[in-house]
């Protein structure tokens, strides 16, 4: 859940921002600080958000810190508090960042939070708080970022004494031990990457504490300081990527500021990037930072990586926390709160170690003749039984820690064969066994059951090479039962239906021989992988080795005899029983690498192959479609399949549905417009990945050499029903390398202890670029549902659909889109039809939009969202479908003539950008370039096609923003005017009346120059808004506001007539206001609320509201906003009165304002409307009497 803010300006407003704070409070909660928020989590019985409560109004969390915390094995000092806290379940907390500290109590009984006095505002910012012994209150001793430390009464706030540093240099980090005042000691991170320990009350000099101790070795400064008293260490953690340990002795107290000569422990390298966060236990060490990664260094082995928590996407860990339990290497907490704005938690505990950053891979001991070349797990995730074909014919099995040859093939089944294995079950039975087929060169397929060799058959699959094996379940003859699938020469599919039958003398195998399939003609005509579609009798989707996707249809053999008139003409041609060709193909869609794997799941089919993508598709009228691509990390292409995941929420645990036939429980409806979450298995360069999209984290990463190998992965044993991302990357890979059969560790190992959990979903890690609102989703009735659907594009190249909860704070991340390849800058959307749902007394409704995206590399990309209410779970649901993409660069590859062209910079961005509607199925996107370019491209629905209409360079210089204005004119004539606006601070208007609705569009050769360009701002202007004005209480369509914001901080206002004779058009500037310093920054986002309300940002953290008039802009109201960075912004009316602003930057901010506050706001722009119109009367009357 996000961050619920209460303020006099605005009402419930969702904040996500970098988590900067986290502490524990026993095993049992844990406290979280994002932006001024504090939040309380309950661990146990479940996890979940138990209070929230903005503490710190206008600044940051960065430090809390409990009365009753249990810091390093050291009780702290106030037993006031303790034995008070204790009866009472409350719990005095001190909260602190920038300049403001604040007292605040939590009930434990209740779970509430409670405000203690004010907030207190320092001349200096505070980088550490200690609790300290006093008497008749607690005291507080404060560390300040210019190196000198206070004592203050907690509860009323005044100061008591305050000591500097003799050294008056500037601290990064600080940490205050002892128990008292007299004895208190400071380590400090200076800003000349040096540690400095001092005593308040020690020597002085000139009345300034002198420096006893100073600590060399960082070439970076320091972040986190972090002592531990029982073994004497102190750790720091720094800009350099290093951790390091230092022997310091005891601290504080009468030990002062410990040993004479500090000694360096260890240096830890291990990071990727900064580190930011450091915290102790005993002989282990933790430690976070930018590279997103929290690892755990045990203090054996030379202080190596013990184990590697991974949980937030990019951006980093700002924030670390451990438990009593961690602490004393018991079971116990770890948390980590990123960038991102997620928190995440762990169990860690002692007893178990390892992980793939400490094991080894281990030897299986293979002992059969031969080499091995495939391996299968039997029981997978069940048991430790590994299957081994050899190159001599032989199928060996392990079992208990031997191997024993349980199947040995004739001649012709040497140098050569392929082999897969599936779980049968007998008929009318509830028993299950193994059956293996194996096939050779000659088309012989040996068909066996594991343990028991002389059950068995063989199959033939014409004369030549079996090329490929496959095991599909499906329904065969109104049952479910398991096919077999050999790919012979000639591009010949043989089928058979495989059932286990006991009798009397035993189990056998029964065979019935069904029509082959019969592959399109290419080099490499052989299936890789088939899946039968469950909700769609008798139809099979397979993929070959050419990289295709072909469906075909079962047909029943009643249904034959039934249509022997109809199919007359085919009989004679292939014959009776002749094979079956594919009625839809999506030809080479996979690349000429082929074809991985297919699967069905909610009704949605995915395919993978060896082109770094998985493809989502669905089947209209027996017809494949490919709903959007999917592709893993850069790097990564080579990928084998999908798994799919359950939810990753605490509160709702999902189950995976293994059967194809328990897809009848789910509503066909939502499940065919939800994506379930999935994360990618393949190979990256030697490495075994397991990759999460929706995370953009590695979960597993082996070294197995790469590729061209048998794998088969287990999952833990605890995951097969319930799998989790974060569980995922627990699993066991076995592999044949070298001739050997290898794992990456312990079959038989049941490791569960390090679970994690998603106690709040983080977005963007690097900041968010831009923003969309899509619309409303609104459900009423008992359980009334609320939510705002958002399209977000960050610098870590992803688009992110988000349901945000404004009643609830909950933000619920829907898809993630990663196709393209740098920042995303720029958002646009437009809406299409939005219908209701099935039940309309439920008023469920939909948002149907096309979304496009821009950004660097000059790289555009064009969705279709539909996203609902699920009308079971009452939670938003998203489908994606990829309606195009483009690319200047492949588009210059693609012209003729090419070499007398000059190549496009690669490094072109995309700006801004703007959209209009042009008929039904066209849709004209207006770009603004860095390379000083206008760009036009016409995107098409139905083809699902991009193509770029025009492009002029007459302005030379970056673009920063473009905006469109539609006229409609009498005669049905309609005026498309595009504003676009530069670095030099002018604004140019184009018109492009000349494209709507002309059928020679490609010909369409656009405006050379701009008809219309004044000088606006000294800078660049970033952001512009354009509304009709509204002049006395009538609008008029002919007469425009246009504001804008520029570099300089200046919010500028233009009210400007729009004139058409004889076909040419002209613009007429009627007014220009200005309002120098509107911002303290350059203006980021603009936006209409209404002709006569305007909402300006900036990086100034201001949020300011206008009066938009003919004298020119008021100022209305000023609100902070907690988004640092700001970038943009989106305004829009709410539904019910008010309206509501959204501010993206570092996080994301969403502001309501209310009713009544729009009422006052009106108020203030008819008082000025009515000043205006008298002003009006009077002055004509004025000017008459004067003559």
């Amino acid at each position: 859940m996000a961050s619920p803010v209460e303020s006099a300006g605005e009402k419930s407003a969702v904040l996500i921002a970098p988590v900067t704070a986290l502490e524990f409070l026993g095993e049992d909660f844990l406290l979280t600080g994002e932006g001024p928020i504090l939040s309380v989590y309950s661990l146990h019985p479940s996890i979940k958000e138990c209070a929230s409560l903005n503490v710190l109004q206008n600044y940051c969390i960065h430090g809390i810190r409990p009365s009753r915390k249990h810091q390093f094995g050291e009780t702290q000092f106030n037993n006031v508090i303790s034995s008070e806290s204790s009866v009472l379940d409350k719990e005095d907390i001190i909260v602190f960042g920038g300049k403001g500290v604040r007292l605040v109590s939590f009930n434990t009984g209740a779970q509430c939070l409670t405000l203690i006095g004010p907030l207190l505002e320092l001349q200096d910012w505070v980088l550490d708080i200690h609790w300290l012994k006093g008497q008749p209150h607690p005291l507080l001793g404060i560390s300040l970022a210019h190196n000198a430390v206070l004592l203050l009464d907690a509860e009323s706030g005044n100061i008591l004494s305050f000591y500097s540093c003799v050294e008056m240099c500037l601290l990064y980090s600080a940490l205050m031990i002892g128990p008292n005042w007299d004895s208190l000691v400071l380590v400090g991170g200076t800003v000349f990457n040096q540690l400095v320990l001092w005593k308040p009350t020690g020597t002085k000099l000139d009345g300034q504490s002198q420096v006893e101790r100073r600590l060399l070795g960082h070439s970076g400064v320091i972040f986190s300081l972090c002592y531990h008293q029982k073994s004497g260490w102190l750790a720091s953690a720094s800009d350099d990527r290093s951790v390091r340990l230092w022997s310091v002795g005891t601290l504080g107290g009468d030990a002062g500021c410990g040993e004479e000569s500090p000694t360096c422990l260890r240096v830890l390298y291990g990071h990727q990037a900064r580190v930011f966060c450091v915290k102790l236990a005993a002989n282990r060490v933790f430690s976070a930072g930018e590279d997103g990664a929290c690892l755990l260094w045990e203090w054996g082995g030379e202080g190596k990586v013990g184990r590697s928590f991974r949980g937030h996407r990019s951006g980093g860990v700002r924030a670390l926390a451990v438990s009593e339990g961690s602490i004393y290497c018991k079971e116990g907490w770890m948390a980590t709160g990123g960038a991102d704005g997620g928190v995440r938690v762990w169990r860690v505990s002692e007893e178990k170690k390892g992980s793939e950053e400490t094991e080894t891979q281990l030897d299986l001991g293979f002992t059969g003749q031969g080499c091995p070349k495939v391996v299968r797990l039997v029981d997978e995730g069940k048991s430790n039984r590994v299957l081994v074909c050899t190159d001599q014919g032989e199928v060996c099995l392990r079992q208990d820690d031997t191997w024993d040859v349980i199947w040995q093939g004739g001649a012709e089944f040497q140098s050569y064969c392929v082999m897969e294995i599936t779980s049968v079950q007998v008929q009318n039975s509830d028993c299950n066994v193994w059956v293996c087929a194996v096939g050779n060169l000659n088309g012989g397929v040996q068909v066996f059951l594991v343990g028991q060799t002389g059950v068995g058959v063989l199959l033939r699959a014409g004369e030549g090479k079996i090329h490929s094996v496959l095991w599909v379940k499906g329904l065969f003859g109104g049952s479910w039962s398991w096919s077999l699938l050999a790919s012979g020469s000639e591009g010949l599919v043989y089928r058979w239906t495989i059932k286990v039958i006991e009798d009397e003398s035993g189990l056998h195998i029964q065979e019935e021989t069904l029509l082959p399939f019969l592959l399109p003609p290419c080099a490499k005509r052989w299936l890789t992988a088939a899946v039968t579609l469950s909700q769609r009798k008798g139809l099979y989707l397979c993929g070959d080795r050419r990289g295709s996707l072909l469906l075909y249809n079962e047909r029943e053999e009643n249904d034959r005899r039934t249509d022997l008139q109809d199919q007359e003409t085919e009989n004679k041609q292939l014959g009776q029983g002749g094979p079956l060709s594919p009625i839809s193909t999506l030809y080479g869609v996979h690349g000429k690498q082929g074809v991985t794997s297919v699967c069905e799941y909610q009704d949605l089919c995915y395919s993978t192959g060896r082109d770094g993508s998985v493809r989502i598709l669905t089947v209209e009228e027996n017809v494949l479609k490919v709903r959007r691509v999917q592709r893993a990390c850069k790097g990564m292409e080579w990928i084998e399949k999908v798994l799919f995941l359950g939810s990753d929420v605490p509160e709702v645990q999902g189950k995976l549905l293994n059967e194809r036939i328990e897809m009848k429980k789910i509503d066909r409806e939502s499940a065919s417009i939800a994506e379930t979450r999935f994360v990618i298995v393949g190979f990256h360069s030697v490495h075994f990945v397991i990759w999460d999209p929706h995370r953009q984290e590695k979960l597993l990463s082996v070294v197995c050499g790469g590729g061209h190998r048998s794998w088969a992965y287990k999952r833990p044993i605890h995951t097969d029903t319930d799998p989790q991302a974060h569980t995922l990357g627990q699993g066991t890979l076995v592999f044949i390398k070298h001739g050997a059969v290898m794992a990456s560790h312990s079959l038989a190992s049941t490791e569960n202890d390090v679970n994690g959990y998603t106690l709040k979903e983080g977005l963007h890690g690097r900041g968010i670029s831009s923003v969309c609102h899509l619309g409303s989703l609104t459900k009423t009735g008992q359980f009334p549902e609320f939510w705002e659907v958002f399209v977000t594009g960050g610098e870590d190249t992803t688009v992110g659909v988000l349901a945000v909860s404004p009643k609830s704070g909950t933000v619920k991340v829907l898809s993630v889109l990663t196709d393209h390849i740098s920042n995303v800058r720029a958002l646009a959307a437009i809406r299409r039809e939005e219908t209701k749902g099935r039940d309309d007394e439920m008023n469920t409704f939909s948002i149907s939009s096309l979304v496009f995206s821009a950004g660097g590399r000059a790289q555009l990309q064009c969705y279709q969202l539909l996203i609902c209410l699920d009308e079971q779970q009452g939670q938003p649901i998203c489908q994606v479908t990829q309606i195009a993409g483009h690319r200047l660069d492949e588009h210059w590859e693609r012209k003729r003539n090419r070499h007398k062209t000059v190549k496009m910079d690669p490094e072109t961005r995309y700006m801004s950008m703007a959209v209009e509607r042009n008929g039904t199925d066209c849709v004209l996107l207006a770009l603004g370039c860095s390379d000083g370019a206008v760009r036009l491209f016409r995107v098409t629905e139905s083809s699902r096609s991009v193509d770029m209409l025009w492009e002029s360079f007459y302005h030379q210089r970056c673009v920063l923003s473009v905006a469109t204005y539609k006229l409609n004119k009498s005669h049905d004539r309609t005026l498309l005017l595009l504003f676009s606006a530069t670095t030099d601070g002018c604004i140019s208007v184009w018109d492009l009346t000349a494209v709507l609705n002309s059928k020679a569009t490609v010909s369409w050769q656009g405006p050379s120059a701009p008809f219309f360009s004044i000088p606006v701002h000294q800078s660049g202007v970033n952001t512009l808004a354009i509304s009709p004005r509204r002049e006395m209480r009538q609008m008029e369509e002919n007469v425009i506001s246009l504001a804008s914001g520029g570099d300089d901080g200046q919010l500028s206002l233009l009210h400007v007539k729009i004139d058409q004779e004889n076909g040419d058009v002209s613009l007429q500037l009627l007014s220009h206001c200005t309002v120098p310093l509107a911002h303290s920054s350059p203006l980021t986002g603009l936006c209409l609320l209404s002709p006569t309300l305007l909402v300006s940002t900036s990086p100034d953290q201001r949020l300011c509201l206008w009066s938009v008039n003919s004298d020119g802009l008021c100022p209305l109201k000023v609100l902070f906003s907690h988004t640092a960075d700001a970038a943009g912004l989106w305004a829009w009316l709410g539904q019910e009165g008010g309206a509501w602003v959204v501010v993206c930057g570092q996080g994301l901010q969403l502001f309501q304002l209310t009713e009544t506050e729009m009422d006052k706001l009106n108020e203030t722009v008819k008082r000025t409307v009515k000043e205006e119109e008298r002003k009006k009367v009077i002055f004509p009357h004025i000017s008459r009497t004067k003559d």
